[in-house]
């Protein structure tokens, strides 16, 4: 039987009209959440929202010209400008440059529409199955086999493709997603890249890995941090038999972005991704700390479902992430070594010389069949000299 493809198939119909947040999201019926989605702004506001975007813009410079420059000179004004939270419309382009990811895909270019066009995945049923339940409530996800999901398929794909060894595992139709609601596929495969290899930060891959090796290592880091900072709730529960397997894996594997609100996500995204992974570890931390005086006498049952279903209070971005910012982490007690970017490219070599031979391969079947001449001179020019 002939596997099929995205492409196969005929978009679904569109969904019909529903009131959506400014995120895209379908509301919910009772929405009286204090996120402030669907609050009007008074001129106030709107005002102090628009010199904010006017700093930022002065920062990053015309497509991001000045950003290396400004970091190098106030870092520190950086860093604070980033947990205050990054300009929704400058959001997907910092995301860019604070990962790394702009680097990668000047280094690489071409490498991306390749993957997509030329090459095959064994994963691709498995891709075409989950997406559909990625941000299903998301208008550009919405419709079954739309602009929406063929873009989430093609990134996942791709990225399978470039990276046989991790593939393609569930929880990373969270991440593209949501970097495609801030960018084009060809710039959130690269940021996926960036993540997984590690760029600025440690890699990411072994979360996605057979035996999820770096989930079973943040796992057990946390529960020591747990003990640590907050003794007498690590202490109940150890006696109620809860470990963070039960509640914290997808915090780690998606960034807080599978099922806690998108205008939290997106600022822990902000620090996590010019931060690193340390901010997931203190967020988590924050979240236990904010709700331990309610879990402290729950028995099992009852301490599952809190874990699992945090209080609307607790999910205040300018309530929680102060909280997490004030917790220090000893670097000995979770030893998260960063890999610089020059390094990423070197072990992206190796790995971009093999891609490159199964696509001259198919390239030439391409020659054979259509009797057209496929360049792919600039890419292997590009191999050569990396």
């Amino acid at each position: 039987m002939e596997k099929k493809r995205i492409d196969d198939y005929e978009p679904g119909p569109v969904p019909p009209p529903a009131p959506l947040d400014r995120f895209g999201f379908v509301k919910p019926e009772l929405n009286n959440s204090p996120d402030g989605l669907a609050k009007g702004r008074s001129a106030n506001e709107y005002e102090r929202e628009e010199r904010r975007i006017r700093k930022w813009r002065k920062m990053i410079g015309v497509g991001g010209s000045d950003w290396k420059h400004y970091v190098k000179r106030k870092p520190h004004v950086v860093k604070r400008r980033i947990r205050k939270g990054i300009p929704d419309c400058l959001r997907g382009l910092v995301w860019q440059l604070i990962s790394g990811s702009r680097d990668l895909l000047l280094m690489n270019p071409g490498v991306y529409e390749q993957l997509v066009i030329y090459e095959t995945s064994a994963s691709e049923l498995d891709i075409i199955r989950d997406i559909s339940r990625t941000f299903p409530s998301h208008v550009f996800f919405q419709q079954r086999h739309g602009p929406g999901q063929r873009s989430l398929y093609n990134v996942l794909k791709a990225y399978s493709v470039f990276d046989r060894d991790v593939g393609y595992v569930q929880g990373m139709g969270f991440l593209a997603a949501l970097l495609l609601l801030y960018m084009s596929e060809e710039d959130a495969f690269w940021l996926l890249v960036a993540l997984l290899k590690g760029a600025v930060h440690a890699p990411m891959e072994g979360l996605y890995q057979v035996g999820l090796p770096l989930v079973q290592q943040y796992l057990f880091q946390f529960d020591q941090l747990v003990r640590e900072y907050l003794p007498k709730l690590g202490e109940h529960f150890t006696q109620e038999m809860i470990n963070p397997s039960m509640y914290a894996s997808q915090w780690f594997i998606t960034v807080f972005s599978y099922s806690f609100p998108f205008h939290l996500a997106l600022r822990i995204w902000d620090v996590f991704l010019y931060e690193g992974v340390k901010i997931v570890f203190k967020v988590g931390l924050a979240l236990l700390k904010y709700c331990h005086d309610d879990m402290i006498n729950l028995p099992f049952e009852k301490l599952i479902h809190a874990l699992r279903n945090f209080p609307e209070d607790a999910m205040d971005p300018n309530t929680l992430l102060p909280m997490a910012y004030s917790i220090k982490i000893v670097k000995h007690k979770t030893p998260l070594l960063n890999s610089p970017l020059n390094q990423l490219a070197k072990n992206l070599h190796g790995h971009n010389q093999e891609v490159s031979k199964r696509l001259e391969g198919l390239n030439q079947e391409y020659e054979k069949k259509n009797g057209k001449q496929v360049q792919l001179a600039n890419f292997h020019e590009k191999q050569k000299q990396s």
